[in-house]
Parts: structure tokens; sequence; C-alpha cells
């Protein structure tokens, strides 16, 4: 096997893509339904923590973006490197999909929950909050993912089975590939770190207004 082969592109691996896709999506509608199943208590616990973040939001200047993008950069990398290192181990292969589905869940909680207290406003500033980055993360996770399931059918299929094939080429290619994904979340985080503080700043006295204190009223 040569690096030619471990291609990753859609055409070559459409089935792989529409199975991670789905998962994440999947894990989107039951992070969405979990909103359904929170206690009042609950709800109004998270409500306040809603508010705090709102306000704080409009304070975005005390804030480090250095801070902010080491700790985002580290959570990814983190998050980056368990997939690697679960594709390379093989029977870790199942936690890959695992982690997918739980990608889609916090986004599906976090969507629904936004938009059950603060309505419309919620789901945009969700979007102005987090869309940009996600729309850089969630591919780059879900690529890796892919290349891991990879591997590991590479080493089950010919290492385990047929006994043949060097395994160097799609280790490495499998490394390359998840290198490649750790650039796109660098990118990902610088964004978050200094672009989107400066997006939320102007979004968030729109949304506080009238919502934080609608909150409230609902609980």
């Amino acid at each position: 096997m040569n690096f030619r082969l471990w291609n990753l592109s859609a055409r070559n691996n459409l089935n792989l893509y529409v199975f991670v896709g789905v998962l994440v999506i999947v894990g989107a509608i039951f992070g969405a339904l979990l909103v359904n199943a929170l206690t009042l208590d609950q709800q109004q616990e998270l409500a306040d923590e809603i508010s705090v973040y709102m306000k704080a939001v409009k304070g975005t200047q005390h804030f480090s973006a250095s801070t902010t993008f080491w700790d985002s950069f580290l959570f990814y990398g983190k998050w980056l490197l368990l997939i690697w290192f679960l594709g390379l181990s093989v029977i870790g292969l199942p936690f890959v999909l695992v982690l997918d589905f739980l990608k889609g869940v916090l986004i599906g909680f976090a969507v629904a929950l936004l938009a059950q207290q603060l309505a419309w406003k919620g789901v945009f500033f969700f979007l102005a909050a987090t869309a940009p980055q996600n729309a850089i993360i969630i591919p780059a996770l879900m690529i890796a993912s892919i290349s891991a399931a990879r591997f590991a059918n590479f080493v089950v299929r010919e290492r385990l089975f047929r006994r043949k094939g060097q395994l160097l080429p799609p280790f490495l290619a499998h490394t390359a590939v998840t290198g490649l994904m750790l650039v796109m979340l660098c990118i990902a985080s610088l964004y978050e770190a200094f672009v989107s503080p400066i997006v939320l700043e102007r979004v968030a006295p729109t949304v506080i207004s009238t919502e934080i204190t609608a909150l409230y009223s609902k609980l």
C-alpha cells in the first residue's frame, strides 16, 4: 500500500463519509432531545450559566486571546490525538465513532438549549459564536476518524488475515493526515481566540436586551 492509495477524497471514501456524517447528525438529534429531558432545576441552573456567559461576553476585552487560543488548541489537539491513537490500536476504532457521536451530541444540545431559552436569537447567537470554527473542526475530526478507520481496516485485512503488506506506509499516511488536521484545528482555534470575541461582542447586546430577563419568567 502506498500514499496514493491513502486517498481521503469523498469520491473514493463516500461510504465512510456518509456513515460518519450520519453518526454526527444522529448525535446532534440525540443531544437536542436531551434538552427536553432536563428537570426544572437543571434548566434554571443552565439559564443562570447562560446569563453569566452572555454578560461576560460584553467584557471580552478582559479575556486573553492567547490563553483562549492555547486552551482551545490543546483541547481540540487532545481530541485529535485520541482519534489518532485509537486508530493505531485498531480495537479502539469503535471509540473513535463514539467521539464523533459525542461531538454531534454537544452541538445538538447547545443549539437546542439556546433555542429553548432564547428562541431564534439563541440560534443566531450560537451560529455567530461557533459556526465558523465548527465548519473547520467537524470536517477535520471526520477526516481524522476516516483515516483511523482506513488504517485499522488495513491492519486487520492485510496484516492480520493475509499476513502481507508493509505497515509503515499506512502508518505514515495516517500520521500525516492527523498532522494536516492539526493545522486545520490550529486555524479554527485562532479564529475562536481572535475573531470570535469581536463577533460576539457585537451580537451579545442584541440577545441580552430582553431574552435574559425572559429566561427566568419561563422557569
